[in-house]
């Protein structure tokens, strides 16, 4: 006797609607130049960021520095190259 196969669900591409203003968060060594290239990378995949909206935080030894960017995300595509972009930079250590 086989088992009835389920039926299949829809795959949702995203449960964000875009666009929307999407905040990310990005941490590394607290050095000299990395909330500068952060705002870089963030105004290449959104021309219209806005670098006075950045939220910084320093962890309890001074040592790194979280940076909060908010971006307008249009696209699924958009911040999963965003992502890859941010995390593969020598200064950054996570991106949430």
């Amino acid at each position: 006797m086989s088992t009835p196969t389920p039926p299949e669900t829809p795959r949702q591409e995203s449960l964000i609607e875009y666009p929307s203003l999407f905040p990310i968060k990005v941490m590394g060594e607290k050095t000299d130049g990395l909330v500068h290239a952060i705002s870089m990378i963030a105004r290449q995949f959104d021309p219209a960021f806005d670098a006075t909206t950045i939220e910084l935080r320093e962890s309890k030894g001074g040592k790194y520095l979280g940076i909060t960017i908010t971006v307008t995300a249009t696209s699924r595509e958009q911040l999963d190259e965003l992502y890859r972009t941010l995390s593969t930079h020598p200064m950054v250590k996570v991106v949430l």
